[in-house]
């Protein structure tokens, strides 16, 4: 299979079932920027792979899923309005998400104040992925009525265990957060 087909090179791309779009689509926008925060999630723990930690086989299996996940949605929300989505996610795995939200802040100190983003390059590359989860789930809401209520259930409680997560790595690996000062 070739990489490159030459169908894009006018500003268009094909959905899922071929219904061709504009590459400025809300829908492309949407499932565009699920991809990119999967990148994201995976740059993040890339950082992690020398590190070692009590919990962390656990933390990577937990993201394996997540981005096994995030594909589909990305998947979902290429699907065009009226076709069947061939795997559509639903509310047990929004549930799996604050299972794993609630565990890994069980673990955590309270927090008492704002942080700021950062500490550990994995723990400050998936603070990045959140915002980046963010702006996917508001490109969401753009596409319209039809989406998915999941779906945009699953991004919001995505970004929540994207800040836990990026605070227990930072704790597991002994940085400090950086808590924001009122001045």
């Amino acid at each position: 299979m070739k990489i490159y087909t030459r169908t894009g090179d006018k500003g268009q791309t094909s959905l899922i079932y071929g219904k061709r779009v504009s590459k400025t689509d809300p829908l492309v926008d949407a499932y565009g920027t699920c991809d990119e925060a999967n990148s994201a999630i995976g740059l993040g723990l890339s950082h992690l792979h020398q590190e070692f930690f009590d919990g962390k086989d656990d933390l990577m299996a937990a993201f394996h899923q997540i981005q096994t996940v995030l594909f589909h949605v990305g998947a979902e929300l290429a699907t065009p309005e009226g076709k069947e989505v061939k795997w559509k996610l639903e509310k047990p795995e929004i549930e799996r998400l604050e299972q794993w939200i609630d565990r890994y802040d069980a673990e955590l100190p309270p927090l008492k104040n704002f942080i700021l983003p950062g500490g550990h390059p994995a723990a400050a590359g998936l603070h990045y992925a959140r915002t980046v989860v963010r702006r996917a789930e508001r490109a969401a809401l753009l596409v319209g009525d039809h989406v998915n209520p999941d779906v945009l259930a699953y991004l919001n409680r995505l970004s929540d265990f994207l800040f836990v997560a990026a605070r227990y790595v930072n704790m597991r690996l002994g940085r400090s957060e950086d808590v924001l000062h009122a001045e």
